[in-house]
């Protein structure tokens, strides 16, 4: 059964951060990320490189209506400060199934909030939205991302080879991690065939 996109966009918390849709009046702030040298690495997808492109970014993360994203701004509890983003995309209802992105402002890297951020979202699209499986990959080198990925409880499925172009133009393995719905030692496998 096909689960249902979220019907409107959400609020979550991840720590002393929330997550929630993206806002034209962070703009500056998207298009520092979006100039990082890691982020341009990691993230060869992001299109960010002045003003303009940060507000369409805004503008697209914002904007859930066809149920295939749901993007949300990381921004600081207290004082509202921009510390990234993350995405759900490639939402498939059909298979129940997604991808998790993000880039995190540097200010912040090193603090677990991209974890938390990680963590928060899993939960919510496990539970509320219905699906079964997230998955999250990341270039071989980038270490950094595969902390992410098992503190936020995301098991190493393998290792893609020359999967992806990242910002140095070089094809690049790739880590697959994935999360699913319920642990592992819960599922009745069948070893006779089916």
């Amino acid at each position: 059964m096909p689960v249902e996109p979220p019907a409107q966009p959400v609020v979550l918390t991840a720590g002393d951060f929330l997550l929630r849709p993206p806002s034209v009046d962070e703009s500056s702030a998207v298009l520092e990320l979006g100039l990082d040298s890691d982020v341009r690495m990691w993230n060869p997808r992001c299109q960010i490189t002045d003003e303009a492109s940060a507000i369409k970014d805004c503008l697209a993360g914002a904007d859930w209506s066809d149920g295939s994203h749901a993007t949300f701004s990381i921004v600081h509890g207290c004082d509202r400060r921009y510390a990234g983003n993350i995405a759900l995309h490639g939402i498939d209802h059909v298979n129940a199934q997604a991808k998790v992105g993000y880039r995190i402002a540097r200010w912040t890297r090193g603090q677990g909030v991209a974890t938390a951020a990680v963590r928060s979202v899993a939960d919510w699209a496990l539970s509320e939205l219905g699906l079964n499986r997230i998955v999250l990959t990341h270039g071989v080198e980038n270490t950094a991302s595969c902390r992410v990925a098992h503190k936020a409880g995301f098991d190493l499925e393998g290792i893609m080879r020359m999967a992806k172009r990242f910002g140095d133009g070089q094809l690049h393995d790739e880590h697959l991690h994935a999360r699913i719905s319920r642990p592992a030692a819960s599922r009745t496998v069948s070893r006779h065939g089916a």
